[in-house]
């Protein structure tokens, strides 16, 4: 399907929960698998937010070092 020349995309439930999982794990960040699937972040921030997986909304980090507030 087209909208304004974009394509969009539809994705199966178990590949949503299957990019969710791979976030569980923390062997990749959202942005590495973002562009590993060719998936746009805000798209898996809705899956998040569908799947009330709140505990993964900021896991861009993999050390788990985060912004300092300087």
């Amino acid at each position: 399907m087209y909208r304004n020349d974009k394509v969009i995309r539809r994705y199966s439930e178990p590949f949503k929960l299957k990019i969710l999982a791979e976030l569980t794990i923390g062997k990749h960040t959202k942005s590495e698998l973002c562009k590993l699937y060719s998936i746009a972040p805000t798209t898996v921030n809705v899956w998040i937010k569908k799947y009330n997986r709140k505990d993964l909304m900021n896991t861009e980090s993999k050390s788990g070092n985060k912004r300092r507030n300087i």
